[in-house]
């Protein structure tokens, strides 16, 4: 699948932000002056409001995205659009209640943060209901998903608030995220065109004359199909990019962590493990639209 910079972008930047929003409606400390709180508020839902908006440039026509929530019947992008939506008008009270009366509301904080939880699920399973791209069509993809949206989103609200937690807790989280996503690439790489049960044959409608080779491209020049479905990436730079993302979304965030519990260092250092785990999920996720392959491109000559 060819990957897309917004949504790539919106993914990463969106998951962060919920992933907090998620923590401080559950109650994560922070400190309680009216100003840090509406700052703090600003970086959580900023970053979903930024991935948010993101999205909409993927699309043909951007001025029509508000249509898309239309479709929540059977569409899992209106469903993720309308739970955004709720969750952030939702987290908006939340904060103005908090930095008016230095309250925090719990049960409005427990909708926020089941909205926030049900947002980054709805997310995953616009990639993870599709049966014609296996690597997608897994559990697993809902847990990675929702794993690194808790790690960055605990990274992020650790550094901005006046957290008790130690750090070990941060570094539990990344490595249990990380773990998912080890599994889920182990899986991956197992995964064939052939188990969504397409093949050439099938694809061309030829199968009753038996083995179908392309000899000649259906079309002459590229269209919407190949530039979006059909991309390749040589197994080399996958291999890199894998370490690359393993090295600043993991190795780097656990280090500064493990730094700031054994020396005592401000908890304001894990703003640099958030950024180190954000680059590192930009290419993390990148690698999860170029690796994917849709059966669609079995009809291009591609296996």
């Amino acid at each position: 699948m060819h990957p897309a910079v917004s949504v790539i972008f919106f993914t990463v930047t969106s998951g962060a932000g919920l992933g907090m929003i998620f923590l401080l409606g559950l109650g994560f400390p922070v400190d309680a002056s009216a100003a840090w709180v509406f700052f703090v508020g600003f970086v959580g839902g900023g970053l979903a409001v930024a991935g948010l908006l993101a999205s909409t440039f993927h699309l043909g026509h951007p001025e029509r995205a508000w249509r898309a929530l239309s479709q929540w019947r059977s569409s899992w992008l209106s469903r993720e659009g309308i739970a955004a939506i709720v969750t952030l008008v939702l987290f908006g009270i939340y904060v103005l209640i908090w930095m008016a009366t230095g309250l925090r509301h719990q049960l409005l904080g427990l909708l926020v943060a089941t909205g926030a939880a049900i947002t980054v699920f709805t997310t995953s399973m616009i990639y993870a209901q599709l049966k014609t791209v296996p690597q997608w069509n897994r559990r697993l993809t809902p847990l990675v998903y929702g794993g690194f949206a808790l790690g960055s989103g605990w990274l992020l609200a650790s550094a901005l608030g006046t957290h008790d937690a130690p750090e070990l807790w941060g570094i539990v989280l990344l490595g249990l995220a990380w773990a998912a996503k080890w599994l889920w690439w182990a899986r991956a790489s197992r995964s064939r065109l052939s188990d969504t049960g397409s093949s050439p044959e099938t694809a061309t409608g030829l199968g009753f004359i038996g083995k179908v080779r392309l000899l000649e491209r259906p079309h002459t020049g590229e269209n919407y199909l190949t530039r979006e479905m059909v991309h390749r990436i040589g197994r080399k730079h996958a291999r890199r990019l894998r370490m690359l993302a393993l090295l600043l979304g993991g190795v780097v965030p656990v280090a500064i962590l493990a730094i700031v519990g054994l020396t005592g260092a401000p908890a304001l250092l894990n703003l640099a493990a958030a950024v180190s785990m954000l680059v590192g999920l930009l290419a993390e996720r990148w690698l999860f639209f170029a690796e994917a392959e849709h059966a669609v491109s079995l009809y291009y000559g591609h296996r």
